[in-house]
């Protein structure tokens, strides 16, 4: 038999062995994945049947009686502190187990399964996110920074207003994949990543005229500013829960937002004096436009609906924000009275 054959022979044995071993190795892949399934199944059952049971254990325990023993109100107050601490827990658990997506990914995406099965899965798509989100904020910055300041071309506006857009549209879709996997996002700040995709939209449908023009080089100058306080948000923000999650004060799906939190509260108060700046500079856009739209010359529907967009994100933002200072402010004063 020639060499080159018997070289051929010889590579192809091994080959067939390797092959062979990741048949084997397939196959125990495909069965663990059953396995995996019928515990995803079973688990979600049990956390429903839980849920359920601790409804009905809580009536009760609202309806029971302690009696003159100091023990057995001591233990009915174990069982409360228990039964309270116990939906935390299962919040825990279904961020590991698949569920059904909700309205807007639905929509988006279809029934897709986007349930991380691992920490390290979770956590680098959280980084990911966090990375995308600073990324973005730079180039938007410099992007509005020349068209500000150098260019003044409604081609190179479109494409900015279409880079926002896209941005927001993509926030909305990854933050809803995160609260999936166990986020903890507060309601607006999600919220109005959808309002200023649809104010990014409008703007971006405003056809070139008069009107666009004398609003133009305001709305550049908040984006601009917008953009700075966002940096300064995503690095003060970043650093602030990685300390606070290597203290365990907070959870390792948190996320930095551009608003304020209570968990800031420590440290980053500075950035309040941004926000509300920002927040006002939100009151100005809108009343700029409405006074606009009482123009004769006016025509665009664009004008009324900015205008409309933008008291929403005001009144959102500034009383979101009000609502949590004045929350800390007030859980402080309980703490200085027991001290």
């Amino acid at each position: 038999m020639p060499q080159g054959l018997t070289d051929v022979l010889e590579e192809w044995k091994c080959l067939e062995g390797e092959y062979e071993q990741l048949q084997e190795t397939h196959r125990m892949y495909i069965q663990k994945l059953d396995e995996i399934s019928s515990l995803q199944t079973k688990c979600t059952s049990s956390i429903s049947r839980q849920r359920k049971r601790l409804k009905e254990v809580s009536q009760l325990v609202k309806k029971c009686s302690t009696g003159p023993s100091e023990e057995d109100a001591k233990t009915l107050d174990e069982v409360k502190e228990k039964i309270k601490a116990r939906p935390n827990a299962f919040f825990e658990m279904e961020a590991f187990l698949p569920k059904k997506n909700g309205l807007y990914l639905s929509l988006v995406l279809g029934n897709v399964n986007v349930t991380l099965l691992s920490k390290q899965s979770k956590f680098a798509y959280k980084d990911e996110y966090e990375k995308f989100k600073l990324y973005l904020t730079v180039l938007l910055l410099l992007f509005s920074f020349i068209c500000y300041f150098f260019v003044s071309y409604r081609f190179l506006d479109a494409i900015f207003n279409f880079l926002l857009v896209w941005y927001y549209c993509t926030l909305t879709i990854r933050e809803s994949i995160l609260i999936t996997n166990g986020s903890r996002i507060k309601g607006w700040w999600v919220f109005h990543h959808y309002v200023s995709a649809f104010l990014s939209g409008v703007i971006l449908t405003w056809p070139d005229g008069n009107l666009y023009k004398s609003f133009r080089n305001q709305f550049l100058a908040y984006s601009l500013y917008q953009s700075f306080v966002q940096c300064l948000q995503c690095y003060y923000q970043s650093g602030c829960l990685y300390r606070l999650r290597a203290l365990g004060e907070r959870h390792n799906m948190d996320l930095t937002v551009e608003g304020f939190q209570s968990w800031m509260w420590k440290g980053l108060t500075f950035l309040l004096p941004f926000l509300f700046f920002g927040h006002f500079w939100q009151l100005f856009n809108s009343l700029s436009l409405f006074r606009m739209a009482q123009l004769p010359d006016c025509k665009e529907w664009q004008v009324m609906m900015c205008g409309l967009s933008f008291l929403i994100l005001f009144m959102g933002n500034f009383f979101t924000t009000v609502a949590v200072v004045r929350q800390k402010l007030k859980t402080r004063k309980q703490k200085s009275k027991t001290l």
